[in-house]
């Protein structure tokens, strides 16, 4: 178990690249694997998460390159893409780790194979509920079956004829949408989702990239079965990495941090707009648009923020963000209500619960019930050494709550970070930010 501590600094200047998008980096992955065709991804997400998804496409037959990062910046992997239907049995069980992206994406994949498959990951991946993505996998011909009566993992596959289905997801989730997506690739006939509410797009951005016939029509997504062909991905910079950043540079009382290449997709930056109902003083410079996907640089500076409400359909915009966003708000003025916020409860810990309780260890009032969180804003921080839960996002938020407090902030088993960030605790070090 490793430990940072995070001093305040006097003042907070300086440039950050933020790591490459995990979401990106996942499906551009898997999307070239099933496409035809070599495609080269480039600013691959560091990480275990992300390198699960490649070990996992690797022991299903798709040959694919690595190479590793040359300072700032993520890897390099060349995909070599044999067609959907190339996919072969594996020898041994497929384990995600703690990816709960590649849990559910790989469903979609291996949904109605002509072969077996089990598919698993650690004990924070066999807790989260999996009947979201099994129900309608089932639905559309899959044999699968999960632990707990078709709730937990692992999962099986073990055959099954894919057929288009139309139906209403229960939940706004980009995961759950993206499962039925792959999976409805190669159905009998179309596939139709009605969300709930809006959740990121960057499967269906790619997918149309690729060649594939999927439509986008309000809240409904409606894929066509066919064939995909590879693409080049430079990967964005994560923003939900960004974000910890950009919060810091906010609550920090002389601050201005200037943050490259991250990817403000409009679904899935939500944590900028939830910031900006705040009061943050920040702004994007040289906007493009690369593989589909809109990037900038954003420029933040010291701001005097207020309370809000944050919930309703913004919230699957940000839920990665929020914790982080708990700690603009105990600095702002006034009262910030999350709502509509239960599924914080079956991330990789419950970060509702952790994140009352280090904060109220911290002198912060904060309430919750089972799907809100409110905290009360006073300025004020108390250090002092706090559980990460080991959950990546719990550590960073911590690093960043050192920056404004009282005194240092110990952050316990820190390495949790790396899970997403693995270059964060370098650079809180290359900003003269850890104690020692």
């Amino acid at each position: 178990m490793s430990t940072h501590t995070v001093v305040r600094p006097k003042k907070l200047r300086g440039e950050i690249i933020a790591p490459g998008d995990k979401s990106v980096s996942h499906r551009a992955a898997m999307l070239n694997a099933i496409a035809h065709g070599t495609a080269t991804v480039t600013n691959y997400a560091p990480g275990n998460d992300c390198a699960a998804t490649v070990n996992i496409l690797r022991m299903l037959g798709i040959d694919i390159e690595r190479t590793p990062a040359k300072g700032q910046g993520g890897d390099t992997v060349i995909v070599h893409g044999r067609g959907s239907e190339a996919l072969h049995e594996p020898d041994d069980i497929l384990y995600a780790g703690g990816s709960g992206t590649t849990m559910r994406l790989m469903s979609g994949i291996l949904a109605g194979r002509p072969f077996m498959s089990v598919l698993t990951g650690d004990e924070t991946i066999r807790v989260r509920p999996m009947d979201r993505i099994l129900k309608p996998l089932g639905q559309m011909g899959a044999l699968v079956h999960g632990r707990a009566g078709g709730r937990l993992p692992p999962i099986v596959f073990s055959g099954g004829q894919i057929k288009g289905i139309e139906y209403s997801m229960p939940v706004a989730s980009a995961q759950l949408k993206s499962c039925l997506v792959l999976a409805g690739l190669r159905a009998t006939e179309p596939t139709v989702l009605h969300q709930p509410a809006e959740s990121r797009d960057h499967t269906e951005r790619m997918m149309r990239a690729m060649g594939g016939n999927i439509r986008t029509d309000g809240l409904t997504v409606t894929v066509v079965p066919g064939d995909l062909h590879a693409v080049d991905v430079p990967v964005p910079g994560d923003i939900s990495s960004a974000a910890f950043w950009i919060v810091a540079g906010l609550i920090h009382p002389d601050a201005e941090l200037l943050v490259r290449n991250v990817g403000i997709n409009p679904t899935r930056a939500g944590v900028i707009d939830a910031l900006r109902l705040m009061g943050a003083d920040l702004r994007y410079d040289n906007e493009r648009d690369v593989a589909g996907e809109p990037v900038a640089d954003i420029i933040v500076k010291s701001s005097h923020l207020h309370g809000a409400h944050i919930g309703g359909d913004l919230v699957p915009l940000l839920i990665d963000e929020i914790p982080v966003l708990a700690i603009a708000a105990a600095m702002a003025e006034g009262r910030t209500e999350f709502t509509d916020v239960v599924e914080l409860r079956v991330k990789e810990t419950d970060r509702i619960a952790a994140t009352v309780d280090w904060m109220t260890s911290a002198g912060v009032i904060v309430e919750s019930t089972k799907d809100t969180m409110v905290v009360h804003g006073a300025g004020h921080i108390r250090g002092g050494e706090y559980k990460s839960y080991s959950d990546h996002r719990m550590a960073m938020s911590l690093a960043v709550a050192g920056l404004v407090s009282d005194t240092p902030v110990t952050v316990m088993n820190s390495e949790a970070a790396a899970k997403s960030y693995p270059g964060f605790w370098d650079d809180m070090e290359r900003f003269g930010l850890l104690a020692g």
